[in-house]
């Protein structure tokens, strides 16, 4: 792939590219060959600033004051068209920066694009209350933007997160920041290049690509931001956590998970066994909602665990752009974070059922191929089973009584997403209540596409929720009016 226009164009800030010295430059590389797809601006506190600006600028603007949330709405509505009118680039041009496959890529750019109609809807839809206090007094509630909001994007889904947290800051009536990753920084970019033309005030949207200590730090940090949002590791998001405090700046926080399926006996083991399948493999398992933990009735176990790696062994595996099963993990980095599980798995006698290694495929040596990976017999306390790996690796843990698979579904520090495979209702719905997470699924798993179903976790895994009405709390605040007429 030739290089893309984000070499050229910069940080956006204040509806300008701005691009800074030729050594202040980060280098962005194909997972799947370790080829140079661009370079893009290493930005710091000095961008920073001029964004905060600009989106302060433009925040308290009479053009940005005077559109209407049905405006607001129309525009979002807009942005969504274009996505899919420019689908195919998007999908190839997040595949090449992240590695995932092409289909997994074509559905991150349709959930880009429902994003921005979901929140285009609900534009003019944000609506106060009025409340019964006495005799002689209106009492009534309205929800204002919260201000200048700073958007920490992974480097797993960058175009979905990207457009959600634009569509729901401009749908508030907000000004956004977006710090993308530094490893996937170039659908941000392309998708804000896209919505140029649409006449969004200057200010409005701005991207600031560089480091998460340099540029994320300051953002994080920055005593005019009114709302941060990020999402990435727990010791990241407690340093975000810190540095806003400083200036007294709400958080909301998504900090990964150890997700668990929970698969009695009773259950369609056919459909289990796809999804449980799917959830660890898509993005080569980096995704923060991985069904990373296989948590399931003993009397089952070795039949599934066999059928399951048997399907596992069948799965192709190489660059995401020829749209195999499996594509590579991101870099070298997080191959060799995965790696050191597989060491540990070796060392404390962890039987690794299939996978653990890595492949080599011809003409991409360079490209870090992992076969997906399945660990038996893993004891529920084993940092195997506590700690996110974030890879195409499924530990597997047996129990034999539903107040066990409780027990050992809340048994880590993480709380994001688990799935209740059953036939039994009752059953479902009692684990489901006692689930210790901010999303069960029930015969099914995925929380990737649900554009209204607030997403966010309990202990570890941060609080806040994104998506659906719910993440309309964080970019608005609230303010109570009393007439006495």
């Amino acid at each position: 792939m030739t290089a893309v226009d984000a070499q050229v164009q910069g940080c956006y800030i204040d509806g300008k590219w701005v691009v800074p010295k030729q050594d202040r430059l980060i280098e962005v590389k194909n997972p799947a060959d370790g080829s140079s797809l661009a370079y893009v601006p290493r930005g710091d506190k000095e961008e920073i600033n001029l964004a905060v600006k600009a989106a302060k600028k433009a925040f308290h603007s009479r053009e940005w004051k005077t559109l209407s949330p049905y405006q607001r709405g129309k525009l979002l509505f807009q942005v969504a068209e274009l996505i899919r009118n420019n689908k195919e680039e998007l999908a190839q041009l997040e595949t090449v920066d992240v590695g995932k496959p092409l289909n997994q890529s074509a559905v991150d750019v349709e959930i880009a694009a429902r994003y921005f109609e979901y929140y285009a809807g609900i534009a003019d839809k944000i609506f106060g209350e009025t409340i019964p206090v006495e005799p002689g007094i209106i009492d009534y509630t309205v929800r204002e933007p919260i201000g200048i909001v700073g958007h920490i994007i992974p480097w797993n889904y960058p175009l979905q997160i990207a457009a959600r947290s634009i569509a729901v800051s401009i749908a508030t009536g907000n000004a956004a920041i977006l710090k993308p990753a530094e490893d996937t920084p170039l659908t941000t970019l392309k998708l804000v290049e896209l919505m140029e033309p649409l006449g969004l005030p200057k200010g409005i949207v701005n991207v600031v690509t560089g480091y998460g200590h340099e540029a994320g730090a300051a953002l994080s940090g920055h005593p005019e931001i009114n709302h941060i949002t990020f999402t990435g590791s727990v010791e990241t998001g407690k340093r975000v956590m810190a540095s806003a405090a400083q200036n007294i700046v709400p958080v909301t926080l998504e900090l990964g998970g150890k997700s668990p399926n929970i698969v009695f006996a009773d259950c369609n083991q056919e459909q289990a066994l796809e999804w449980v399948r799917k959830s660890i493999i898509q993005n080569a398992g980096q995704t923060c909602s991985a069904g990373s933990r296989l948590v399931i009735e003993r009397s089952i176990k070795d039949q599934f665990v066999r059928e399951l790696a048997a399907a596992m062994e069948k799965l192709s595996i190489g660059p995401g752009i020829d749209n195999h099963d499996l594509g590579p993990v991101l870099s070298k980095k997080q191959f060799d974070i995965i790696q050191s599980f597989m060491d540990l798995a070796k060392k404390d006698g962890i039987r690794i059922v299939t996978g653990g290694e890595r492949k080599q495929i011809e003409g991409y040596e360079a490209g870090y191929y992992l076969q997906p990976t399945i660990l038996d017999d893993v004891p529920a306390t084993h940092t195997l089973a506590q700690e996110e790996i974030f890879g195409p690796v499924l530990t597997v843990t047996t129990f034999q009584t539903e107040e066990e698979a409780i027990e050992i579904a809340n048994g880590t520090p993480y709380g994001l997403v688990a799935g209740v495979w059953t036939e039994n209702v009752g059953l479902a719905h009692r684990v489901a209540s006692q689930l210790q997470c901010g999303q069960v699924f029930i015969n099914h798993y995925g929380a990737g596409g649900g554009m209204a179903q607030p997403f966010g976790g309990y202990k570890k895994s941060g609080f806040g929720r994104e998506k659906g009405l719910e993440a309309l709390r964080n970019y608005t605040q609230l303010k109570n009016v009393a007439l006495k007429y």
